[in-house]
């Protein structure tokens, strides 16, 4: 079995070989840039390790999984626009470096990119493989859209929000497991069953996400703390907030969420105060605990050595269990 350090290089190696020698450059440079820009690189690595579980040939997946690489960072092109974003991974985003216009045809041209690169799957199951991502990427859009009209919103429950980070996150790296399988040549039972296993770790990882804006570290939550309460974002914590919230809570939470203007560390601990109250934290949790159980059944099912799969239980442990 290949380790992650041993999968990631071979993705690393595989980035770097990317040369856009056509023009116009304005249209390649930002491809370039944001690809450089670094990343855990996590999707394409669960693609190989998939792969690895059913076959000994990881390199007939490197190029699907670049691909879907490619594709991820495509979605971030144009999610840091839509958000109007500054920085991504530290770096000046795409939008800022050039402009608007250069960084929705640059994003629509790394789109393109990914489906040629997933169209070098192997024949035999190249037509599986295009119809999972195609169904994949349009998912992904949906996603997106909800989270945009969540921005306008008050009473998003936390069943839409759920559906939403499934559309949004968690369906790309259950694509890249399965994708992997595919290709290993694994049966449709033990792909099935990859994909359920990357859908219950991607909505654990993103609830992570969620807990660690409010309660992490920001040494090692990488980004400053209160970010999603001072933007109004629409999480699992708030959602349930919100819906728990009695006469007086709902009433201050409301009055943080218009006010035009207001010091940032003030909102922070008045909207944390009321999540401790209504115990957030550990409902959050618990939510966490039980996809993560799930995502485990899943992992555990597959009619393989289950030693094999060990190396994809720590790699979703070191996401999951980041320090809070």
């Amino acid at each position: 079995m290949y380790s992650f350090d041993d999968t990631l290089r071979k993705i690393e190696t595989g980035i770097t070989k990317f040369r856009f020698n056509e023009h116009p450059r304005s249209l390649y440079d930002p491809i370039e840039y944001i690809l450089g820009l670094g990343g855990k690189r996590i999707r394409p690595v669960l693609t190989l390790l998939a792969c690895n579980l059913f076959s000994d040939n990881v390199d007939q997946a490197v190029k699907p999984a670049l691909g879907l690489e490619v594709f991820h960072n495509f979605t971030l092109l144009h999610d840091d626009l839509m958000d109007q974003a500054d920085k991504r991974r530290n770096k000046p985003t795409v939008h800022k470096v050039w402009d608007a216009n250069t960084a929705i045809l640059s994003g629509d041209a790394m789109m393109i990119y990914a489906y040629q690169l997933v169209c070098e799957t192997p024949e035999k199951c190249l037509k599986q493989v295009m119809v999972l991502f195609s169904k994949t990427a349009m998912e992904i859009c949906e996603g997106q859209q909800f989270d945009m009209e969540f921005e306008s919103r008050t009473n998003v429950s936390e069943e839409e929000y759920i559906e939403m980070i499934r559309l949004k996150t968690a369906v790309l790296l259950a694509c890249c497991l399965k994708t992997g399988a595919i290709i290993g040549g694994a049966s449709d039972k033990d792909a099935d069953s990859l994909y359920e296993f990357g859908i219950h770790i991607g909505l654990a990882f993103q609830l992570q996400d969620d807990l660690l804006d409010v309660y992490g570290n920001p040494e090692t939550f990488g980004k400053n703390i209160g970010g999603d309460i001072l933007s109004n974002k629409k999480t699992f914590l708030l959602a349930n907030a919100l819906k728990m919230a009695n006469k007086d809570q709902l009433a201050e939470l409301t009055n943080w969420m218009e006010k035009p203007a207001f010091i940032a560390s003030e909102k922070i601990s008045a909207v944390t105060a009321i999540f401790n109250e209504l115990e957030i934290k550990q409902l959050t949790e618990k939510r966490i605990q039980s996809y993560y159980s799930t995502s485990m059944q899943a992992l555990n099912s597959l009619s393989i050595d289950i030693n094999k799969a060990s190396i994809l239980k720590e790699v979703t442990d070191k996401l999951m269990f980041r320090q809070v």
